[in-house]
């Protein structure tokens, strides 16, 4: 399960309840009937859980083929080829000669089928790579040097979960000689000086005995879903709608008769209830969420779709003319209490609404997304205790301040401060 360091910690424990859903979701997509070897939490980005994964992945030398790395599109397939590149996993030549993959948010756009030759994990060196992590792991912040400090500064502005993926062996550099002609550097006072053509310089390449008896890592064009609301969406759009920074929960407090949007992207109708419920939205922090009265809110869309105020789409009424209109879907829900949502809707891929009620409170809620995506409940909610991270009530309006919870840099060892 990729990008888990853009989701806050909702409560303790809740990587592990992460991982069961993940299972489940494996299970419930066909997976259950293959052997199942393991659910890892990574973050290919920030680092978080790569070395685990990788011990994980040598310790699988055995089995017989090759790597794939296989995903919808945007689940950071090949941030997590580029990640692997440059680790353990792989021989430590390749980097030089691999080109990287291409990384952007446009769909499917790992053009070509990319790979790399894994290492062979022998025992020496598993035993050379466990005495580095051993070592890294007693280390303190304090005690790294001013770049590292600086690198873990960048990234945990950009997510929750942080860690350190390094290198145990190293390719050894030969020493450069300078490839100089006198005769060409020589000139009259009289003459202008000549610079020689340069040479092209010579891709490297893998030689026959590197590669003879390799494993293969590769990289795949992602899978397209069906139905998703970022099929419709242009390259600026789907940049805005897919969260690269680590996702700071917008709780509001709603009362029958009131109406969330998110962007232009989803609507939720809070219908009949006796009393006020919370909606926090998990989404991209870079698409507004504006609250409405149900009478004002056809109107609010009419008026702002497609211009800065709902954001996405963007493009004014010629935009707004090609894009599906929302469809409804009714919601029944029973509540939990005031601390534990009891579901959460999904408005496709542009993100969630967990919502939260009182214990045995009824809610008829309709929700819309735009004509040919998916609407889902998901009972369980992902994250059901995604309400209690906020601030203060702002005073005069149905939102709370946000808060964002601190980030976590794994393997290592904390000094005891907050």
């Amino acid at each position: 399960g990729n990008k888990v360091d853009l989701l806050p910690a909702d409560a303790p424990g809740h990587l592990g309840r992460l991982r069961e859903r993940l299972a489940a979701a494996c299970a419930q997509a066909g997976l259950g009937g293959a052997p199942l070897v393991d659910v890892r939490l990574v973050s290919a980005k920030t680092g978080f859980g790569l070395e685990g994964l990788i011990s994980r992945l040598q310790r699988s030398w055995k089995c017989a083929g090759d790597v794939y790395l296989l995903g919808a599109t945007n689940s950071g397939k090949s941030t997590l080829f580029n990640s692997l590149l440059r680790s353990d996993y792989c021989k430590s030549r390749a980097p030089d000669v691999v080109d990287r993959a291409t990384v952007s948010p446009w769909p499917g756009t790992t053009l070509n089928l990319l790979k790399f030759p894994i290492i062979n994990p022998t025992c020496d060196r598993i035993f050379r790579r466990q005495e580095r992590l051993k070592e890294e792991a007693t280390k303190t912040e304090d005690q790294l040097s001013s770049e590292e400090k600086k690198y873990l500064n960048q990234l945990k502005k950009q997510g929750y979960l942080v860690g350190r993926v390094g290198r145990t062996f190293q390719q050894q550099k030969s020493s450069h000689v300078v490839d100089f002609d006198p005769d060409m550097l020589s000139y009259s006072i009289d003459e202008d000086p000549r610079h020689s053509p340069k040479k092209k310089e010579e891709r490297e390449e893998f030689t026959y005995n590197e590669v003879k008896d390799a494993r293969w890592c590769f990289d795949t064009p992602g899978i397209v879903k069906e139905n998703c609301v970022l099929n419709l969406l242009t390259e600026k759009e789907v940049k805005l709608v897919l969260p690269t920074h680590a996702i700071i929960p917008r709780t509001f407090i709603l009362k029958p008769g009131m109406v969330l949007f998110l962007a232009a992207l989803g609507r939720v109708d809070y219908l009949q209830g006796e009393k006020p419920a919370w909606f926090s939205v998990v989404a991209s922090n870079l698409l507004p969420v504006h609250i409405s009265t149900l009478s004002n809110a056809d109107a609010l869309y009419e008026k702002y779709g497609g211009r800065e105020f709902l954001k996405v789409p963007m493009g004014g009424e010629e935009r707004m003319k090609e894009f599906p209109p929302l469809v409804p879907q009714d919601i029944t829900l029973k509540g939990i209490g005031s601390t534990e949502a009891v579901a959460d809707i999904k408005l496709s891929s542009a993100g969630w609404v967990a919502v939260t009620a009182h214990a045995e409170e009824k809610l008829l809620l309709r929700a819309y997304t735009p004509k040919g995506t998916v609407l889902v409940v998901r009972e369980p909610p992902l994250l059901p205790y995604i309400s209690t991270i906020r601030g203060g009530r702002i005073p005069g309006t149905a939102a709370y301040r946000t808060k964002k919870p601190p980030s976590l840099v794994e393997n290592l060892k904390t000094t005891g401060r907050r």
